[in-house]
């Protein structure tokens, strides 16, 4: 739950000062803003300029910090959010807790929602986030789509990314929740109750070809742990039409007796199939939901879920961005650990299993 470290500047010299953006223009007789034209490779200088200014960085030494290089471009004092969803719990959350630190701070914060993966419309949103004006950057990258935007931002701009926890290091300041402990402490829960295993409906953004993510990751931890039998995890899609069709999938499998659902909107569409199908929850089926939605502890039966603490990740990815931006020191974030709500919708197992 700590941000990527960051490394020290180096300097030219033991005790001398880093050289700045201004000692290489004029060691190479330009302006800084030229300089800073070379740094961000634009195709708008000469080649024997280009020639000078990258020989008086060698010469000097130089070694742009990407903050140095958004400032070097004057950054606009302000936050942009990349995301490919704001109606989703997670994702709306994060942006609630962003939004809560911006105004706090009396910064400005814009939106750009990006639609798809394909190369054009990822293109377009990073260069509306690497224009000058968009300040520093937070990208959610909770699924291919935002991490797509995250591996395509130039290096100068200065970006955080709230990432599950098992995202590979990119090379950004990136904060997670412990999602996987959290899962493993869920399943863990319902193995602790007599049931032999446990069977898992998994969100879009750890089905085929993503980044197994904590969730999934930790359900297989402690079921294999437990020397438990470890099923093929069905996946759905963010609608509760598809939880619906995956929870008809276990309400016709006999051996089925606990669920642990990727979401608690995926847990809301399995409840319904097993009623429909005449399954009693907890009695025939114990369900845990993730994230402890608005509203969970008032369904019937209340849902046990994992309380996530997506406003202060927001919170979080808001003040490093501000960090990146104006280069002051990475603050440690301040976040509330996942932590498994017990509540009605879990039990033993029935007898005759």
């Amino acid at each position: 739950m700590t941000p990527t470290p960051r490394r020290a500047p180096r300097t030219a010299a033991r005790g001398a000062a880093a050289p700045s953006i201004r000692d290489v223009a004029a060691a190479a007789g330009v302006s800084y803003q030229t300089v800073s034209r070379v740094l961000n490779e634009s195709p708008r200088v000469r080649p024997e300029t280009r020639t000078a200014v990258l020989a008086a960085i060698e010469s000097l030494g130089f070694r742009p910090s990407r903050t140095a290089r958004a400032l070097s471009l004057g950054r606009a004092r302000a936050i942009t959010v990349v995301t490919s969803n704001t109606i989703l719990y997670g994702y709306a959350a994060t942006l609630q807790g962003l939004e809560e630190a911006a105004r706090a701070d009396g910064m400005a914060m814009g939106i750009r929602v990006v639609e798809s993966a394909e190369p054009a419309e990822v293109k377009q949103t990073v260069d509306h986030v690497a224009d000058a004006s968009a300040g520093g950057v937070v990208v959610i990258a909770f699924d291919p789509l935002g991490v797509a935007v995250l591996e395509a931002l130039p290096e100068q701009v200065p970006a955080v990314a709230a990432a599950e926890p098992a995202a590979p290091d990119r090379g950004r300041v990136a904060i997670a929740l412990d999602e996987r402990r959290a899962a493993a402490d869920a399943t863990r829960h319902l193995l602790g109750l007599g049931h032999r295993t446990v069977h898992h409906v998994a969100i879009p953004s750890e089905g085929e070809g993503a980044v197994p993510g904590g969730r999934l990751a930790g359900w297989r931890d402690a079921l294999r742990a437990a020397g438990a039998g470890i099923p093929e995890p069905i996946g759905c899609g963010w609608d509760i039409r598809s939880a619906y069709a995956a929870g008809q999938r276990l309400a016709a499998a006999p051996d089925v007796t606990a669920i642990l659902c990727g979401n608690d909107d995926i847990a809301q569409g399995v409840r319904r199939a097993l009623y429909d199908a005449g399954k009693d929850v907890p009695g025939d089926v114990s369900i845990v939901g993730f994230d402890d939605i608005p509203g969970s502890a008032y369904w019937t039966p209340a849902l046990t879920t994992v309380r996530m603490d997506f406003a202060g990740l927001g919170r979080a990815c808001f003040h490093a961005a501000v960090a990146e931006l104006t280069g002051g020191p990475q603050p440690a974030p301040a976040l509330t650990p996942p932590a498994l709500v017990l509540r009605e919708s879990t039990a033993p197992p029935p007898r005759h299993h």
